[in-house]
């Protein structure tokens, strides 16, 4: 195997090292100490990141805001060029970096002044962002060579579980959940070769592929797009499912290729869409929480018994690292190998 597939197959292994640690003395410490800052005079979470981890960013904003905890998700170069009067005494920044060096986040770093309150979360304890943050959360991914896929879903579960404690909703209930979560992941993985060649004869010849999702999903959208301009160097586009209606519809016609992820309160919207995207000449796989029973030969669903929309947004990137590794290898590329840039990005 590959190291792409090797790591990728590592996932149930991190996730549940991850769920432990934060489970043990040792852990909890640390969200108890960032519960602590944030009683301290803060009025507002920024989380800020690149690439993958600005995705964290994002699903950890909708986390947190549901949970009555005001966040908002800004691209690390933009708020170190364009928002950062932001950062202030009043606001509790969360940097979100796997290698906690890179560009935009060291910048960041360097940038903000002793006021503004900072804490982290990455996979890294000895990088630049572990050693100036007053607290990191880390992941237990170990050691990660390419396209980021172990790291961006334990990353993904320590910022869930920092907003669960925080809200009290870290107890025995949500371990037996993420437990749950851990065994699926387990179980698809172990019929990888089947699930994926029922998707790969689905799509067929790919030339470009639309992502959608709507909240947390969005962010598995968007770390899908990237994972296939990255790994499989095929142009590709997430887009917000409210979005797509406003002017990408335009895009349908035979042929067009397209993944929705459906989950949560605007599940039945997503559907919506995929039914229609299906009506004007696309070709549609649904991954969802739910079960649909949709008669459509241009409808491939996948049914994901995962009832929790956050670990839902964990849980159905799955399918698209195993399809993205597939797709590479089909295209004579080596997964996850950089060729025009590196793993950690210390240029701007």
């Amino acid at each position: 195997m590959n190291k792409f597939i090797t790591e990728i197959m590592d996932q149930p292994d991190s996730l549940a090292a991850t769920m432990d640690f934060y489970s043990s003395d040792q852990g909890r410490k640390k969200l108890e100490r960032i519960r602590e800052i944030l009683l301290k005079d803060v009025r507002e979470m920024i989380f800020s990141g690149m690439g993958s981890s600005y995705f964290t960013s994002y699903a950890g904003a909708c986390l947190f805001n549901e949970l009555g905890i005001r966040s908002e998700a800004i691209n690390a170069s933009e708020l170190l060029y364009y928002h950062f009067s932001l950062l202030n005494e009043g606001t509790l920044l969360t940097l979100i970096s796997q290698s906690g060096e890179s560009y935009e986040v060291v910048k960041l770093i360097e940038k903000i002044s002793s006021e503004v309150k900072c804490i982290g979360v990455s996979n890294e304890d000895e990088s630049s962002l572990s050693k100036r943050a007053i607290e990191v959360l880390l992941s237990k991914a170990g050691k990660e060579e390419s396209t980021s896929t172990k790291t961006y879903t334990s990353m993904m579960l320590a910022l869930f579980i920092l907003g669960w404690y925080l809200s009290g909703h870290w107890n025995v209930q949500k371990v037996k959940e993420v437990k749950k979560l851990v065994t699926s992941i387990k179980e698809f993985l172990e019929q990888y070769e089947s699930n994926i060649s029922e998707l790969l004869d689905f799509l067929g010849e790919i030339d470009f592929i639309q992502f959608i999702g709507r909240g947390p999903s969005f962010a598995t959208a968007q770390q899908s797009e990237l994972m296939f301009k990255e790994a499989v160097r095929l142009p590709a586009s997430a887009t917000l499912g409210g979005e797509f209606r406003h002017g990408p519809m335009e895009m349908i016609k035979e042929g067009f290729k397209c993944v929705v992820f459906a989950a949560g309160e605007t599940h039945q919207q997503s559907i919506r869409l995929a039914k229609d995207i299906v009506k004007y000449g696309g070709r549609v796989v649904i991954i969802s929480n739910r079960k649909s029973s949709i008669a459509e030969k241009n409808v491939k669903v996948v049914h994901m018994d995962q009832p929790d929309e956050y670990l839902f947004t964990i849980q159905s990137i799955v399918p698209i690292q195993l399809l993205v590794n597939h797709l590479a290898i089909s295209k004579g590329l080596v997964p996850g190998v950089f060729v025009n840039g590196s793993k950690i990005t210390q240029i701007e």
